[in-house]
């Protein structure tokens, strides 16, 4: 099977690219499962109904979050009704969840969605690693052959040394929040399939998303200036673990900027 994840989504001109591109891709790469982090859809930040309903019309099965998913209050209903819309699950609970199961009809999935710790301190998250073994659990549990973990976190060494404790115990994990592709995509000796970070999906010639001049004022002379999304020509970062149906372990990734 494929599971196609995508980088954090960029406001609306991010959605737009999502919507634009992901159909034509799911059918190219013959994707069975589809995940998008979402959390930063909404313009200024955040997710609301409209931005996430827009990424699961256009294909996403799961759309997953990060610090910022409960900024908007106007999410909360949805992700209380929604399953398949996650905000971290080692968060301080306000709405939602961070686990849910794909029901694929051939078999269960899995998917995990955690926070990191470091440098991430203002989000009050709770050890990444005691969620992830309590949601591997759930998901043994569950009946799921599959696991899918996207770890929305700032420190490299962080994702890094979660992604090796739950080597062989996971199918694939994958990084999000700092909006820049890795270039690490490996197969760890488990069998786990690899990648810091998936990168992001918004413009292009922009510092994260983000109008540069904005950027470049702040840290060169102190600016302290609203951030404002770029425009102008979008990508969109992604990744395509292949898994074993039969084993659940990753067999090929495929890292991409569209």
């Amino acid at each position: 099977m494929k599971v196609l994840a995508i980088g954090d989504v960029c406001g609306s001109i991010g959605c737009r690219k999502v919507m634009e591109t992901l159909p034509r891709l799911k059918k190219e790469k013959s994707i069975d499962l589809v995940i998008v982090n979402g959390e930063n859809s909404a313009d200024g930040n955040g997710i609301t109904p409209e931005s996430a309903e827009s990424l699961l019309a256009a294909g996403a099965d799961v759309i997953t979050g990060g610090n910022h998913s409960l900024r908007r209050k106007s999410a909360y209903p949805l992700l209380e009704s929604n399953p398949f819309l996650l905000r971290p699950h080692n968060l301080p609970a306000e709405a939602g969840q961070g686990y849910t199961v794909v029901d694929l009809g051939y078999m269960l999935v899995a998917v995990i969605n955690l926070c990191g710790v470091y440098g991430m301190e203002k989000c009050g998250a709770s050890s990444p690693f005691a969620a992830a073994d309590e949601l591997i659990a759930r998901a043994g549990g569950d009946g799921a052959r599959v696991i899918i973990v996207d770890f929305h976190a700032e420190a490299t060494s962080e994702k890094k040394a979660l992604g090796f404790y739950l080597d062989g115990r996971v199918s694939a994990f994958f990084g999000t929040h700092t909006h820049v592709q890795t270039a690490d995509a490996a197969i760890l000796s488990g069998g786990t399939g690899y990648l810091t970070d998936l990168g992001m999906t918004g413009p292009t010639d922009s510092v994260l998303g983000v109008k540069k001049e904005i950027i470049i004022s702040r840290l060169k002379d102190g600016g302290t200036d609203k951030f404002m999304l770029a425009d102008g020509p979008c990508e969109m970062d992604a990744c395509v673990f292949t898994i074993d149906r039969a084993t659940g372990k990753t067999v090929m990734i495929e890292r991409m900027i569209v």
